[in-house]
């Protein structure tokens, strides 16, 4: 014969089941994190009676208020997560005697991942008079269980959208990436002329950078190049320097001088980045029958002019300071060389021989200085360069994009 206090028993177990299975069919209805926390406070105050409930999660390193309810402001301020809660390893009653700032509350429960407090539900009942025993009692393992359940739920939650975002990212990151290496000259772009040989390396910090290098044909015996870096790296970097190419294919003409060209460029990247980016730059002519060379260095690392037949090296320096770090530029100093025959030219962006090695930055610029003073032709020094960039890489010590023009004339 069953009594009435086990027909109590079962029928609360039943209710306990059917609370569990609808919240199992809720979870995997896949409602949305704002739903799912509406129905869990419409449970714990409507079905089981607790007053007030207040949930704790823990994600990304930080402690996060996901829910509060029949919980005032001045209870939640006075909470520190990990000053008053996560001393606590078990269910805690604490109805008797509440710390000062958990007073309100009956029971605190903490909600572990693999060893790991992800969570802490923190219960109390607004009027226990009329309640006989408190719910938070009765029904407080049934609360842990599902605080398990929704906070399991909206961890998950939060990782698909994660990972979602980091896929539409990639996604993106990608697409970018081949917008930029379309926008960057390949081999089959750079122009072809007996008298002189080219050969180039772009290889981007994070698929997409602020380096630029570029190869327009002035005249039938005139060649126009630079090379170009954005300070900072990215996106941002990376959308300065497309719009900065746009320019200098827009201005850079057989009839411009360097000096008026640079002041140009340097106004548009004033209206493009509104001081909060610069560019450095190396441009220059050179004129395949006079074998004259006329250039501007602003502000960007002097490329390596090597005279073979000489043993002779020299730093190309002249011009002015980096593009965008003043309304007008005061004073551009156009530089001049003879190239004789033979010589080789190496151009190139710092993320070349800046290094990183522990937390200091070591310059590389003896290696490459080292790579291009021989006799040896241009292809055999890019192949080296290229060697010096992949050992670099596998020690993890270049930390920017890197753009190199290697020319023998």
């Amino acid at each position: 014969m069953i009594t009435q206090t086990r027909k109590r028993r079962i029928k609360l177990y039943k209710d306990r089941l059917n609370i569990l299975l609808d919240l199992a069919q809720t979870i995997n209805e896949d409602h949305s994190i704002d739903d799912l926390l509406s129905e869990f406070e419409i449970l714990l105050r409507e079905e089981l009676d607790v007053g007030k409930v207040l949930v704790y999660t823990f994600s990304d390193g930080v402690w996060r208020n996901l829910l509060s309810s029949g919980v005032t402001s001045e209870e939640v301020a006075r909470i520190d997560v990990a000053r008053d809660l996560l001393k606590y390893q078990g269910i805690e009653n604490i109805t008797l005697s509440p710390p000062d700032n958990l007073k309100g509350f009956d029971a605190i429960i903490p909600l572990f991942h693999r060893f790991k407090a992800i969570g802490y539900v923190l219960i109390g009942d607004v009027d226990e008079d009329f309640q006989g025993i408190s719910p938070t009692i009765k029904h407080m393992k049934l609360i842990q269980i599902i605080s398990n359940l929704i906070i399991v739920f909206v961890e998950n939650k939060r990782m698909h959208s994660a990972l979602l975002e980091q896929q539409a990212m990639k996604k993106e990151m990608e697409l970018a990436s081949r917008i930029q290496n379309q926008l960057i000259p390949g081999p089959e772009d750079l122009p072809q002329h007996k008298n002189i040989s080219i050969h180039t390396i772009y290889q981007p910090h994070q698929g997409v950078g602020g380096d630029y290098y570029d190869f327009i044909k002035l005249s039938r015996n005139t060649i126009g190049f630079c090379v170009a870096d954005v300070s900072g790296k990215g996106i941002s970097a990376a959308l300065l320097m497309s719009n900065f190419q746009a320019v200098i294919r827009s201005v850079f003409s057989p009839r411009i001088s360097l000096r008026k060209l640079v002041h140009q460029l340097n106004r548009r990247v004033n209206e493009s980045a509104n001081s909060e980016k610069f560019i450095t730059m190396f441009i220059g002519k050179y004129n395949v029958l006079t074998r004259r060379l006329t250039y501007v260095n602003a502000g960007h690392l002097p490329p390596l002019l090597f005279e073979p037949k000489k043993g002779h090296m020299i730093s190309l320096d002249k011009g002015c300071i980096g593009l965008g770090m003043l309304d007008v530029i005061p004073v551009i100093e156009v530089g001049k060389v003879f190239v004789s025959k033979h010589s080789k030219l190496l151009a190139f962006t710092d993320g070349l021989v800046e290094l990183e090695r522990g937390n200091k930055i070591t310059s590389g610029m003896m290696s490459v200085e080292k790579i291009i003073s021989n006799q040896k032709n241009m292809d055999q020094n890019i192949d080296e360069i290229r060697s010096f960039i992949s050992k670099h890489v596998t020690m993890q010590s270049i930390f920017d994009d890197i753009s190199v023009i290697g020319m023998e004339f």
